[in-house]
């Protein structure tokens, strides 16, 4: 499968035939044939472009955790909202260490950011993250 281009849409080649293709529109699943003089080679992935179909806060969530883990971080965040990085250590069996490292991932990915929770230093959910966890919900 192939991405293509016609009249400034992306579709997905299904299928092509001497004079026109069967092409699909990766946002609604409909397919067309169209003319294959009318179709443009995009190069883009067509997995990539099916992905897209999933709203960008929810693919954004679903690339960045990689564990029951780090979902569960993000679904107390979202449930308790802000919380302290003492709270965090007190409350979860995460060293000081994982923290960091999990944190930083999620705050490169626009999930989380970070707070001030009772004077001290912590972490809250964007409105990327808030929306991502609603949407896989």
């Amino acid at each position: 499968m192939r991405t293509v281009e016609h009249q400034g849409k992306r579709y997905l080649l299904v299928k092509q035939s001497g004079e026109s293709s069967l092409v699909r529109n990766p946002e609604t699943g409909d397919e067309q044939y169209l003319p294959n003089d009318e179709l443009e080679a995009t190069g883009e992935s067509p997995l990539t472009v099916a992905a897209n179909r999933v709203s960008e806060p929810v693919r954004r969530v679903v690339t960045a955790v990689h564990s029951e883990q780090t979902l569960g971080v993000l679904v107390e965040l979202d449930e308790c909202g802000p919380l302290s990085v003492r709270e965090i250590l007190g409350a979860y069996d995460l060293c000081e260490s994982d923290i960091h490292g999990m944190f930083a991932e999620l705050r490169a990915a626009g999930l989380v950011e970070e707070a001030t929770v009772n004077g001290e230093r912590g972490y809250d959910l964007t409105e990327t993250g808030t929306a991502g966890l609603a949407g896989l919900r």
